[in-house]
This record gives structure tokens, sequence and C-alpha cells, in this order.
């Protein structure tokens, strides 16, 4: 399978609300790019009512993106059912995980509560799983697309949480077919500034300078201070007081493949 160059930068901080009240951050990322270019990643944003939100959160980023590396180990999948049953497998893996590290705490599962965003990205599509809120946004020619939206519970600002009842059926499962450029995962603490709520579409103006700089950096750890240090300006702390996490790929194709699916 051909593939594509991959760049990434991830930055998870910790709002100012948690700061104050002596808590850590309860976001958590992980990512995995495969030898032939597919990127794997996810962001997981533990519940503020959660005890042990952050590991929650770290356990569900985590064997999300190991259980598709080993799932893509034994082959790619054909067609979009393929994908989705993919990123089915990866969401109750991470369920698994989280309530088999509740039991060993012997604490409630409610206690490591997070959402989770699913990521694959190849040269030819994107396909993602969401449990949640958080978006995942697709850069291509200079525009700016959602591919998915901020998944709300019962209740105005209530979320559903990877360990609700149903979460892995009622998750948002996409396909989308074309060549991304650049891609963005994001927590619910900066959809406010980066969706037009309440329809959740991209507001191109946070995400195209975000996209110039993910392709123009060159030395990762300088990037990630970078991102860092834009998570963390005034700007941005003036408008959200929640964890903050944003994840950066762009894709540079040196090769093509038959389209999957």
């Amino acid at each position: 399978m051909g593939g594509s160059l991959v760049k990434v930068v991830a930055v998870s901080v910790t709002g100012t609300s948690h700061e104050e009240r002596g808590q850590p951050c309860q976001d958590a990322h992980a990512y995995s790019i495969l030898p032939e270019g597919v990127l794997i990643a996810a962001v997981a944003d533990g519940a503020g009512s959660a005890a042990l939100g952050e590991v929650g959160a770290q356990i569900a980023a985590g064997a999300a993106v190991e259980k598709i590396e080993r799932l893509m180990a034994q082959g790619v999948p054909q067609n979009d059912d393929g994908w989705k049953l993919l990123l089915t497998e990866a969401l109750s893996a991470a369920k698994i995980a989280v309530e088999t590290e509740s039991t060993v705490r012997q604490v409630l599962v409610r206690d490591l509560a997070s959402t989770l965003i699913v990521v694959v990205a190849t040269s030819e599509l994107v396909a993602v799983a969401q449990v949640g809120d958080g978006t995942a946004v697709v850069g291509q020619e200079g525009n700016v697309l959602a591919l998915t939206t901020p998944q709300s519970g019962e209740y105005i600002n209530e979320t559903t949480f990877l360990i609700s009842p149903n979460a892995v059926e009622k998750a948002q499962l996409v396909v989308w077919h074309g060549n991304p450029a650049q891609l963005a995962i994001l927590s619910d603490g900066l959809q406010m500034l980066a969706l037009k709520m309440p329809e959740g579409t991209p507001h191109p103006p946070f995400f195209l300078p975000l996209f110039r700089f993910i392709v123009e950096t060159k030395e990762e750890s300088q990037a990630r201070e970078k991102l860092r240090a834009f998570l963390q300006s005034p700007r941005l702390l003036e408008r959200t007081d929640d964890d903050l996490t944003l994840l950066l790929a762009t894709f540079v194709n040196y090769c093509s493949y038959c389209r999957l699916g």
C-alpha cells in the first residue's frame, strides 16, 4: 500500500479553570504513523466530573490507536463498511480498556469517563469515529471541512462519553474520500473558537493559519512549543478556560495507489 509523508504536531494543555483548582489536564492524545504513511490519531477529553478523567482519556486514546495498528497489520479495509467496522472495533477496545482499568483500580467506571475521537488518514481518504464533543477537520486546497460535529447529550452542555450506554453503537462514523492536505483534531475546549455553533461548521480564519503553520514548520519540538504557546496565549485564554488539545497533520503525497473502498 502506498501513502504519504506525514508531519504531525500535537499538544494538550491544562485549562486555567483546572489550574486554579489544582486539577491536572484531563485531555489526552495519541498517534502513530505507519510505514506506509498512514496516520492513526486519537484525542480524548476526560469528563470534568470524573475523578480520574485524565486517566480514562489517556487509556482510551492509547488503546484505540493500538487496536487500529494491530488491525491494519492484518489488512487494509476494502470498502466503507470495512473502515467503519475497524473504527467500531477501536472504540470497543478503548471502552474495554477503560472498564478494565476501573476494575484494577477498584473505582467506578464513570470515574474514568471521557470523550473519544479516532482518525485514520491515508492519501486517499480519512475515516473518523467520534463519541462526544470536539471535532475532526480536513483541509484541502484552501477549503476547510468538518468531518464530525460535537455530539451532545440529552441536556444543553452535556455530551456523550465512551462509557455511556450504547456509546459505541451511537458513535459518528464517517469515511471521507479525497486527498487530504491537512488535518486537525481538537477537543471541546476549542470548539467555540474553531466552529460556528450550533451548526458545527468550521471557522476558516481559525484553521487556515494553523494549516499554514503545520505545512511550514520544520523542527518538531520547536513547532510543538509554538503550538503550546498559541494554546496558552492570552487571546485564547480570554475565550476559554477549559483544557485544550489540538493535533495538526499535513500530508505530502509521494506515490499514489488505487482508491480504497
